[in-house]
């Protein structure tokens, strides 16, 4: 009889367990698909063009930036064959003038190479991964001595290809872009040309990750990790209003804009699929007065965030290839690691994946409970979504600790949480489980 009661037990709780979607298994698959064979074979290739500088031989089939983006492309198209033309391929270019920069040596076309996997239900909605194309010896204007840029950056590139190699075989609703940009050396220019052609199109860019240096894991400090990698956020938003900062004084929101919560979103996406990982948030735009490609994409509100090593070294970058006093200087295939980059290339692949099947992030999220014992939360109905979870964390925490699901519904009071001492936010879930990025509230009401 005890044990009779005991199976009927074990079968009550089995049978009421949350068990993963589909969606949410495949993660799974897709990070064991992503090869580190592939990655170094894209690698080698791209640094076998000798310099990839922006203003670089364009005409040769073998060296200089022509020849690289050319490859890039027909890789694209490879891919595009091979899940029958599920991708649109196509150069975007600008022209890029002496008298934009102290880094332009000549005018010249920076182009990019753009591959577009369209959402089978909103293929405005953008999730977007990028790579750099082009490299630079010691001195930037230097356009012919041997530039192989093995890690910076060709590793992002390889791992972009590599990215939609394994995800342009699934379907999702909304459309992925890979990227490789150029001009990055010189003053970001692809990537702002690339944001520029977004908002004319009016995509919807439901997040930007830049891949700038993903192979690397021993560092000039001495330290050598094949695990830990930085997520690069900015705090808030470059397009908000004196009005909006002015708001945070009273309201707060100081570390709670759209690319801080895209960050947040990798962060946990990573220590739920790929425990073995050690995502780094790094609280600032890029390294410490630096910059990287998904910066003109925040410019214009977009979310845009740097996926990158954790520990750089200096002698690999930005460096004629060289020995001086016993140390070897250059970016070359060499000091790539390929099953690290394949891990980094991973991260990218199952965010863009659950970013492209998830609802997309609420809108107009308004907060109310001052002076009250509860906080009460609203927000606009998302396409998409068969419920809503809000989150919640101390002020001073810096990932999203609290949750509750509260289900199809566009308002909630969270009793006996008191606003004062907590920051809040709400996800559009799907009916896969899979839940967009946390929107912070925009406003208030009473």
């Amino acid at each position: 009889m005890k044990n009779g009661f005991l199976l009927l037990l074990f079968i009550s709780m089995f049978s009421t367990a949350q068990l993963p979607s589909a969606h949410q298994q495949d993660l799974y698959k897709i990070i064991d698909e992503v090869s580190a064979d592939r990655i170094e074979n894209d690698v080698k290739k791209l640094a076998g063009f000798g310099t990839r500088n922006t203003f670089s031989d364009t005409v040769s089939n073998t060296r200089g930036i022509g020849a690289a983006r050319r490859w890039i492309k027909a890789e694209f198209d490879k891919i595009s064959a091979d899940c029958g033309g599920c991708l649109e391929v196509f150069y975007q270019k600008d022209l890029v003038t002496t008298d934009m920069g102290n880094r332009v040596p000549k005018d010249a076309y920076v182009v990019n190479v753009v591959a577009i996997q369209r959402g089978t239900t909103n293929p405005n909605d953008m999730v977007m991964m990028s790579g750099d194309i082009d490299s630079r010896a010691s001195d930037t204007m230097d356009f012919t001595t041997d530039a192989p840029g093995a890690n910076d950056n060709a590793s992002g590139m390889a791992g972009t290809i590599e990215a939609a190699r394994v995800l342009s075989k699934r379907k999702f609703k909304n459309s992925i872009v890979y990227v490789g940009l150029s001009g990055e050396e010189q003053g970001l220019f692809g990537g702002k040309g690339l944001a520029d052609y977004a908002k004319k199109k009016e995509w919807n860019v439901l997040g930007f990750l830049n891949n700038d240096m993903i192979g690397n894991i021993k560092g000039v400090d001495g330290v050598i990790d094949n695990r830990e990698f930085r997520i690069f956020s900015e705090p808030t938003d470059p397009t908000e209003t004196e009005r909006q900062r002015n708001g945070r004084r009273f309201y707060g929101g100081e570390v709670d804009g759209i690319s801080r919560q895209l960050a947040r979103y990798i962060h946990k996406s990573v220590k739920t699929y790929m425990p073995e990982m050690k995502p780094m948030m790094v609280y600032r735009l890029d390294r410490f007065g630096r910059g990287g490609h998904h910066r003109p994409f925040a410019d214009l509100g977009f979310p845009g965030i740097r996926i990158m090593e954790a520990h750089e070294n200096y002698t690999q970058q930005h460096q004629d290839i060289r020995t001086e006093n016993g140390v070897n200087y250059g970016d070359v295939v060499e000091h790539v690691n390929f099953p690290y980059a394949r891990k980094l290339t991973a991260v990218n692949a199952i965010n863009l994946a659950q970013l492209a099947w998830a609802p997309i992030r609420p809108q107009n999220v308004k907060i109310g409970g001052i002076v009250e014992a509860n906080v009460r939360l609203k927000w606009d109905p998302v396409k998409d979504a068969v419920g809503y979870k809000i989150y919640w964390r101390d002020t001073t925490s810096p990932t999203w600790d609290h949750s509750r699901y509260v289900g199809d519904v566009n308002e909630y009071t969270l009793n006996e949480i008191v606003i004062d001492n907590s920051f809040f936010g709400v996800v559009a879930v799907g009916k896969d489980g899979i839940e967009s990025m946390v929107s912070f509230p925009s406003g208030v009401f009473r």
